[in-house]
């Protein structure tokens, strides 16, 4: 894998602002009058501020007109590429398989990156997923690995070359060099209520994705209460922004729609999680797992130009194609996918009130409560307890009769207990028996 860097204020020189090509003020004032920002301001804009020449509250400034003005494609195309070329770029071509990649937009129980990256590679398609740790009620693809034993998030770029040919699937963190720009444009969001900004959301993605160089993506936008985007419209928008992003930058770019308003699956932490992984690469697991995983595996290896029958991907889990891949792939990295997986020293069990049908289970809820026991992290630099989390015992429709456990929670630290039950207070309800309970569909619409 070679990479090419574009090096950002190398010298250490302190910058001269009276050499700049443009004023931050000016590019400022343009957007907040809903003007439409050229090329040159914007790629100006966003080195200046990754050299220091655009001062934090200038850019916090220009981040909130663009929250409230918007941009139009060519602007949030540029504004994309900008970020890109404030690093190094990827370039999987010397692979003798193509490359595709699956990018989801956060939810509660989402452990699909696991059972999917080695369900794809079994079909001579190499996944090379960048993931990231938790924060907040959504749960890392990270932490949920690093409960197995041995198992490295740390990769060289020849590492993760050597492993995409001879295994053919690598989840580790993403390199520094990866749009610098992105991540203190994130952070500098996070604390000036811009996050919410579409065009600033979907550049901050596909900055990253365009820039590891895979040949094809799909985007698995979540919506409902559990995740970021809780209206379709505002999922769709982003959906749409997204996958022209990919497009116009030559990256084969699909986008599912999928429903978040209940946790998926039937856990939600670390070990817990990767528990289930293993159910689903055993031929098993939670039905809304397993099909998701598989939607997802179809849209993959048929944008990368491998088209597999949706019935021969099944096969894959419960033939054992995917677990032997799965075990390569933990091996590779250092762990022991055979060594047991960590387990809470306390659990508490939260219980059905009456006789009835649950009518809803809220992901939001579910992913506070697992987040308050220790499953997340409210700060980057916060542990995670490995065998934090919730088990889920019933789905919105399930008949459940009085005392039934609903959830169980576990932690290593029994004081959590409190919190993670009021979180969870309003989360769940029992109905009457017999009523019926409407459930949406897992996946809401497909945008290529």
């Amino acid at each position: 894998m070679s990479t090419q860097s574009t090096p950002v204020g190398a010298s250490g020189a302190l910058p001269n602002k009276e050499t700049e090509s443009f004023d931050a003020v000016d590019v400022i004032r343009t957007k907040r009058d809903k003007g439409r920002l050229s090329a040159e301001q914007i790629d100006w804009v966003i080195d200046a501020y990754t050299r220091g020449v655009v001062a934090e509250e200038q850019m916090a400034a220009l981040n909130m007109a663009i929250l409230l003005n918007g941009m139009d494609r060519t602007e949030i195309g540029r504004w994309t590429a900008a970020m890109i070329a404030s690093g190094e770029r990827m370039n999987f071509s010397a692979l003798s398989r193509p490359t595709a990649d699956k990018h989801s937009t956060g939810g509660v129980g989402d452990k699909i990156t696991l059972p999917l990256a080695p369900l794809v590679a079994v079909f001579g398609v190499a996944v090379p997923q960048l993931s990231g740790r938790g924060l907040g009620h959504t749960g890392g693809t990270l932490d949920k690995l690093e409960s197995i034993p041995g198992w490295r998030a740390a990769l060289t770029n020849e590492q993760m070359m050597n492993q995409l040919e001879h295994v053919g699937a690598v989840i580790c963190q993403a390199g520094s060099g990866l749009a610098p720009a992105d991540r203190k444009l994130y952070a500098l969001r996070d604390v000036t209520a811009t996050v919410e900004a579409i065009p600033l959301i979907a550049s901050s993605i596909m900055s990253k994705k365009i820039a590891e160089g895979t040949g094809a993506l799909v985007l698995d936008v979540k919506v409902g209460s559990g995740a970021f985007m809780k209206d379709i419209e505002q999922a769709r928008e982003l959906a749409r922004t997204m996958v022209d992003l990919g497009t116009d930058a030559g990256v084969r770019t699909v986008a599912l729609l999928t429903d978040m308003s209940t946790p998926l699956g039937l856990t939600a932490g670390n070990a817990l999680e990767v528990r289930e992984t293993l159910d689903v690469l055993s031929g098993g697991g939670p039905r809304d797992v397993v099909d998701l995983t598989v939607a997802l595996a179809v849209e993959m290896l048929d944008a990368a130009g491998r088209p597999v029958p949706e019935d021969e991907v099944r096969h894959a889990l419960s033939n054992g194609r995917a677990m032997d891949k799965w075990r390569e792939m933990i091996a590779e990295q250092g762990g022991d996918a055979r060594a047991p997986l960590p387990v809470a020293r306390e659990k508490e069990h939260v219980v059905a009130d009456r006789d009835g049908v649950l009518s809803h289970l809220d992901a939001f809820g579910v992913g506070v409560a697992a987040w308050r026991l220790g499953a997340g992290r409210a700060r980057k630099e916060d542990p995670v307890q490995a065998g934090a989390g919730i088990e889920i015992h019933a789905k919105p429709g399930d008949v459940v009769t009085k005392g039934q456990h609903l959830l169980t929670l576990h932690t290593d630290t029994p004081e959590r207990f409190d919190r993670a039950v009021e979180a969870l207070e309003g989360a769940w309800s029992v109905a009457d028996p017999g009523t019926a309970v409407e459930t949406p569909a897992l996946i809401l619409d497909r945008l290529a």
